[in-house]
């Protein structure tokens, strides 16, 4: 068996999530990719991934491993992959890695990338990857929000932990800025809390809207208190772009 890291890049609109589900018939990316090394004569293999991103979410920079008894080299497990897989699921590249790597617990930082399609009238191509948002935001004021999140913080208010009781994360970059009609908001962390992408988004759209100052979304951040927040974002605008270990 050879351990394989590969790098994923998925539309999530018709998936529910990464992770695969006791349900079988609810289509996952894990399993989707599970079932395609099944196809390529790899039964029974678990693919791990680096974050598992909720039904709706996209990716370009998802990072998996497995372990595999392929006898060919990492560009032919490339093209067979992408031969099998659904046309809304790509590898984009394959290594053989080490034999103890694991994508989640190896990874330094992760970043997302949530987009904003700010224009008085919805785009209908821009429905699955954008968040329609018809007033005008001040992007400025988001951005100032975005920037109280860099550091170390107790992140409780804006989301859950997926395992344990501990909400304190580090957040590398923030960062909101507008390329019109879209505005992005990039957040880098060493992890992340169930919904807290998502989270911080709906909080930063309350200060874009005029609805919250600088010192109200710090005072969010710093209550500790999820019912202080906005409300969770919409999943389509969010894409995990980039995993770095």
């Amino acid at each position: 068996m050879t351990r394989y890291r590969a790098t994923v890049a998925y539309d999530g609109t018709g998936y529910h999530g990464f992770q695969r589900q006791a349900a079988e018939h609810e289509p996952t990316i894990q399993g989707e990719v599970e079932r395609a090394l099944a196809k390529l004569g790899q039964p029974g293999i678990t693919v791990t991934g680096s974050g598992r991103t909720d039904a709706g979410v996209h990716a370009t920079g998802q990072v998996i491993a497995f372990n595999a008894d392929w006898r060919h080299g990492v560009d032919d497990l490339q093209r067979a992959l992408n031969a099998t897989l659904p046309a809304d699921i790509a590898v984009l590249d394959v290594h053989e890695a080490a034999p103890d790597f694991h994508p989640r617990y190896d990874a330094v930082s992760r970043e997302y990338v949530y987009t904003i399609y700010n224009a008085p009238v919805r785009h209908p191509l821009e429905r699955r990857y954008a968040l329609h948002v018809a007033e005008p935001l001040d992007v400025t004021s988001m951005n100032a929000a975005a920037a109280v999140l860099v550091g170390e913080h107790d992140l409780a208010a804006f989301g859950n932990p997926t395992v344990g009781q501990v909400t304190v994360r580090r957040i590398l970059r923030a960062h909101v800025w507008a390329e019109p009609p879209f505005i992005r908001v990039e957040l880098e962390g060493n992890s992340f809390l169930y919904r807290m992408v998502r989270s911080i988004v709906g909080t930063l759209l309350a200060v874009g809207r005029g609805r919250m100052t600088l010192d109200e979304f710090r005072a969010v951040l710093e209550s500790r208190d999820r019912s202080r927040a906005g409300p969770v974002a919409p999943a389509h605008g969010l894409c995990l772009t980039r995993v770095r270990y």
